[in-house]
């Protein structure tokens, strides 16, 4: 059953928000995100912050596992590559940040990219061990240079927000600033930055499934050799989606460094590309809403497992550590046995039940 209304002509069908509904929920959805800062507690603020990052991030694994269908663990890697490329820009040479993040993006493109040529002839498990070998080979690059990864392998971040800017003068981008009648703290500040950012990755990812170059990825995806027989080039179509990816993630690994202020090569391990993984699978796999809202769901469900997990029985007796890890699995199972497309799946359920509203077909 189709969940959209039948449209005969390619303009409607191209239109981001082709109905008045698309238009409220963007309306609604606007208001809420602009608003989120001023009403929740710093805590939740943070949340929100981390949120965003995540959506960032997902939607760079979603290019390349979801369009082109391979599969990766390194995911963590790239994220490294553009934390520690925002810290060094910024130590050294007090590069703004609105240049760090494409700069760190940048380098993790390069990286992407020469690993993506090693990976052309793998697929499946094969290529995940790749990805796998590229994490541990970055995070060894990274500690055996100090002058990358800071002393004990922890690297300070400062935002700088023009050239030639004082470490004391960017000490105050940290403070509470006035923009007119409005007065927002260094979280408040953040948020707003990383909130525009993440707008432009999903906005660009929504595009690119509608452009030629996304339609060749997902070609490959299906079937590299029938794309390949009606002319579609399965090795460009990868390369563009490792270096798509890599991009992206390297300007989540920024935005990341930019938040913690700190950063440490111990963080950018497994567990982190596993996490990825998870937030693509629990939203939807091919999809930019998939990303965006597994993402989300990842981090706020975190949240809430933290708060929960130590009242449960049995979970209130694992490690600190494993008890979210152990709730989040069992939440992750639980879906896809009910809806295999994950929260994408679910939504396309309500979707075709009030399209077909007061019908039950």
């Amino acid at each position: 059953m189709p969940t959209r209304k039948l449209v005969t002509r390619y303009e409607d069908d191209l239109r981001l928000f082709p109905d008045l509904w698309h238009k409220v929920g963007l309306g609604l959805g606007l208001a809420i995100v602009l608003l989120f800062p001023f009403w929740v507690s710093a805590s939740w603020l943070t949340v929100g912050n981390h949120a965003l990052v995540a959506i960032v991030g997902a939607v760079g694994l979603m290019v390349l596992t979801g369009f082109a269908g391979q599969i990766s663990l390194g995911h963590a890697a790239f994220l490294a590559i553009g934390a520690f490329t925002t810290a060094v820009l910024g130590e050294r040479w007090q590069v703004p940040f609105w240049l760090c993040l494409p700069a760190g993006g940048a380098v993790a493109t390069a990286v992407g990219v020469a690993a993506g040529l090693f990976a052309l002839r793998l697929r499946g498990l094969y290529l995940a061990i790749v990805t796998l070998g590229l994490l541990y080979l970055v995070a060894h690059t990274l500690e055996s240079y100090p002058s990358l990864s800071g002393t004990g392998g922890a690297k300070s971040v400062g935002m700088y927000v023009t050239f030639g800017q004082s470490p004391a003068e960017m000490r105050d981008v940290y403070e509470k600033m006035a923009y007119g009648p409005v007065i927002l703290d260094w979280d408040q500040k953040l948020y707003f930055i990383f909130l525009v950012v993440a707008v432009l990755v999903a906005w660009a990812a929504r595009n690119l499934t509608r452009s030629n170059a996304g339609r060749t990825m997902m070609a490959v995806r299906d079937q590299d050799l029938a794309a390949a027989a009606l002319g579609v080039n399965p090795v460009r179509a990868k390369l563009l989606a490792f270096a798509t990816s890599s991009f992206i993630a390297g300007v989540a690994g920024g935005m990341f460094a930019l938040q913690q202020r700190t950063v440490t090569v111990e963080y950018f391990n497994l567990q982190i590309s596993v996490e990825y993984v998870a937030m693509i699978v629990l939203g939807g796999i091919g999809t930019v809403w998939g990303a965006v809202a597994g993402a989300v769901a990842f981090v706020i469900l975190g949240k809430l497992m933290q708060t929960l997990a130590p009242s449960l029985p049995y979970i209130g007796q694992l490690p600190t550590g494993l008890q979210t890890a152990v709730l989040f699995s069992i939440l992750v199972i639980v879906v896809l046995v009910i809806e295999p497309l994950g929260l994408f799946g679910l939504w396309l359920r309500v979707k075709r039940y009030f399209l077909a509203w007061p019908f039950r077909y």
